[in-house]
């Protein structure tokens, strides 16, 4: 898939959220693309070892003999973004976001591990990237934050994605 597109522009999440449901589910190969794609990008950012092919592997036969944590995560990846297109007509919330982090970490060494606090907010610092480290926000102003941005989330109404497929 290779091209731009800008998809829904202007019209309200909810409507949006529900036509982009119905085209992946209707749609296999966009479907699998789509769930190989956005766990190997999404899990990448967060420092994961696996390649694409490794990504797809795990996604095609649950074949988890690479990095245990790595492997783990891709395959939650999945169930978490099939989570996502299940609850896609429900109001996102703080709740929901919890659950997905729970979903995500599920049987990792982290699930455990209080310096990372699955199923609450983060304890401590962290940035993104080796280089030029990208600072998130504090641990002390996580909730707020997040209610904030779940406010203008809630009340924009619109949805405005622009996609790049490489």
């Amino acid at each position: 898939m290779e091209g731009t597109a800008t998809v829904f522009h202007g019209t309200n999440i909810k409507e949006s959220m529900t036509k982009i449901k119905n085209e992946l589910i209707s749609h296999t190969d966009l479907y699998v693309w789509t769930q190989i794609n956005f766990a190997y990008h999404s899990n990448k950012i967060e420092g994961s070892h696996l390649s694409k092919n490794q990504t797809k592997q795990i996604f095609e036969t649950n074949d988890l003999t690479m990095d245990l944590d790595d492997a783990l995560e891709a395959r939650n990846h999945f169930r978490l973004f099939d989570y996502m297109l299940k609850t896609v007509d429900e109001p996102l919330s703080k709740e929901m976001m919890i659950q997905m982090n729970m979903i995500l970490k599920r049987g990792t060494s982290y699930e455990d591990n209080p310096a990372y606090n699955v199923g609450g907010f983060k304890v401590r610092e962290n940035g993104i990237g080796m280089i030029n480290s990208f600072k998130t926000t504090k641990p002390a102003d996580v909730e707020t934050e997040l209610d904030a941005l779940l406010e203008k989330f809630q009340n924009k109404g619109v949805l405005s994605c622009n996609f790049t497929f490489n």
